[in-house]
This record gives structure tokens, C-alpha cells and sequence, in this order.
């Protein structure tokens, strides 16, 4: 197993990008943009990755159901907005006030489904999540090899925490790379034994992605360097999915 213990790593951002829009070759755009090296870790704002595969929504066509339009009437939101919410779930999970938490049909459960309106390249339009994000983050890497890098790759987006303020970024996509390191079995120097403790690597590089990006310095991209992540060419996002059988709180 790759160690994660690492004296020193080097994050930063890739600057220069332009809009990004349809049928866009990300892994290309960015290998142009910056120098990459191997064993880098790749983060990209699923945004981004959203607005190349296509997956953005003019609300012109889009007709609110009698269940959006008078949730949207009574909160003030736009009811077309709602409707996308709602189409981008599988069910909802919380509906407090103004706040629409549902789980998506990637499993994911987060406010709005991930829809953002921000950014979104015009206006009367939302950017959605990416369909399947670690199928993203697996041709983003292919790409980065066909340029004889083996890098990993991790899509992210920005999610809420229970019992804590603020929103931090998290892994939605991932390849190349093991997301989490067990220190199950392993003991501490003074002799115990650790039983549960296991840390998402992918989520701690994501959140300090997010440090060098940010949502309106039109920094879609970062990338980690100096971090010895495990190999895995079959890990996926959904590894950190809990099951519903062990969620307390679900």
C-alpha cells in the first residue's frame, strides 16, 4: 500500500481556461495549460465537466409541475428551477423552509440535487451534475495517459455538512486512485490498535483543492502534487457512499 504520510505536498490552481462549452476536450485544455507531472492528482469542478459533456438545461423548456410551481410560489424560487431539482432526484430527503435536500440518482444527498445556477455560462440556464462522475474522471485520466501521464483524477463539487456551518468540497468522481486509506489493524506508538479509523484521502485533496480555486475566480481546475496516493483503477466514488443499513441518521 502507497503511504499517505507526505512531509510536504504543493497545491495549486490552473489559471487561463476559457468558458468551457460542449464537446470540449478538458483533459487536453488543461494539459495545455499547466505543467503536469506524474503522479499529480487532478481536480475539476464537475461544473466544468458538466458544461463539456453537455449537461446544461435551458429553463425555457422546462415546465414546472403543479408540486414545483406552488413550492416555488411559497419560498420565492423560480419554479422551473424546482422542477430541475426535482427531475435530478431520486427522492427528497428534508424539505425545511426555503431549503430542498434531496439524494440524487447517484446516490449523493445534498441541497438542490447539485443544480446550480451560477456560472452557468447565460442566463435562463442551470448546470446540472455530471450523469455518471466517475465515468467522467475516468476519461480525464485516459486522456492525461494518451499524453504518457499517469495522473489521478477527481471531480468535485460543493457540498453542506451536518452539524457544521459553511460548505467544503467532496469527491463525486474519482479514477485512478484508492479514495480512502484504512488504518484499520494498524497501531499507534504507544500500542493501539486502531478499529474504525479510516480517512477520505479523496475528500481532504478535494477540500484543499478548493482553497486555490474557488467559486468566483474563474479557477475550474487544481492540481495536488507531492501526495503518494494508492493506485486503483477500480475505485469509484460510490465507495463513499455509506449504506443505508449502517446510516444513522438517514
Amino acid at each position: 500500500m502507497a503511504s499517505t504520510q507526505a512531509s510536504s505536498i504543493q497545491v495549486f490552481g490552473v489559471g487561463g481556461l476559457p468558458e468551457i462549452a460542449a464537446g470540449d476536450d478538458l483533459s487536453a485544455m488543461i494539459t495545455a495549460a499547466t505543467d503536469l507531472h506524474d503522479g499529480d492528482v487532478v481536480i475539476v469542478t464537475s461544473k466544468v465537466v458538466s458544461k463539456a459533456e453537455g449537461a446544461v438545461i435551458d429553463l425555457a423548456g422546462v415546465h414546472p409541475s403543479p408540486f414545483a410551481a406552488a413550492w416555488a410560489e411559497q419560498w420565492d424560487k423560480d419554479p422551473r428551477v424546482v422542477e430541475v431539482v426535482l427531475a435530478e432526484s431520486r427522492r427528497v430527503v428534508r424539505m425545511s423552509g426555503p431549503v430542498l435536500i434531496t439524494e440524487t440518482h447517484h446516490g449523493f444527498i445534498c441541497a438542490n440535487s447539485g443544480v446550480d445556477q451560477s456560472s452557468s455560462g447565460g442566463a435562463g440556464r442551470v448546470v446540472v451534475l455530471p450523469k455518471d462522475p466517475d465515468g467522467s474522471a475516468r476519461r480525464l485520466r485516459d486522456g492525461f495517459r494518451s499524453a504518457g501521464l499517469d495522473i489521478a483524477v477527481i471531480v468535485s463539487d460543493t457540498f453542506g455538512r451536518p452539524w457544521r456551518e459553511g460548505q467544503t468540497d467532496v469527491a463525486i468522481g474519482i479514477a485512478g486512485m484508492s479514495p480512502i486509506t484504512s488504518y484499520i489493524g494498524q497501531r499507534d506508538p504507544h500500542g493501539h490498535e486502531f478499529r474504525v479509523q479510516e480517512l477520505c484521502v479523496a475528500d481532504e485533496l478535494t477540500a484543499a483543492a478548493e482553497l486555490v480555486k474557488g467559486n468566483v475566480s474563474r479557477v475550474p481546475v487544481a492540481v495536488v502534487r507531492g501526495f503518494d496516493w494508492e493506485p486503483d483503477e477500480s475505485a469509484t466514488a460510490q465507495m463513499l457512499l455509506r449504506d443505508p443499513s449502517r446510516d444513522l441518521f438517514r
